[in-house]
């Protein structure tokens, strides 16, 4: 088997195809919650501590060599955990969802057990019966 007729049949399997798709929604996702925290939520915090913009938060920590000065941003760090937070619990609950729906009705009866089995229960009590 030649080395692109491997790589084509490893590319159509169904995991791969869904793994880019869910690669590209999550990059989807990751710049709608950037935009909920930067434009929706930091807002209103910032405007609750006293009118502070979260992205123009830094320290000044001395100059480069060339003069220009070295700035440690550490309001749009705190941003970017914000981000983080919203984005994990968005997939906390995404899955919590998924695993509720997975979990068998509780009411539902037990499936019974595969034929074989039961063949198999009868000849070991069969086996057992005999002296």
């Amino acid at each position: 088997m030649s080395l692109a007729s491997e790589f084509k049949e490893f590319a159509m399997k169904g995991s791969v195809i869904d793994l880019a798709v869910g690669v590209v929604v999550g990059a989807a996702f990751g710049k709608i919650v950037s935009s909920l925290v930067a434009d929706v939520i930091m807002p209103p915090i910032g405007m609750a501590v006293g009118g502070v913009n979260f992205t123009d938060l830094a320290v000044t920590v001395g100059t480069a060599p060339d003069g220009s000065e070295v700035v440690l941003r550490y309001g749009a760090f705190l941003q970017t955990i914000f981000d983080f937070l919203i984005i994990a619990v968005a997939l906390f609950m995404a899955i919590k969802l998924i695993n509720k729906l997975k979990r068998p009705d509780p009411a539902a009866p037990p499936a019974p057990p595969p034929r074989d089995e039961v063949l198999l229960e009868e000849i070991r009590d069969l086996l057992k019966s005999k002296p």
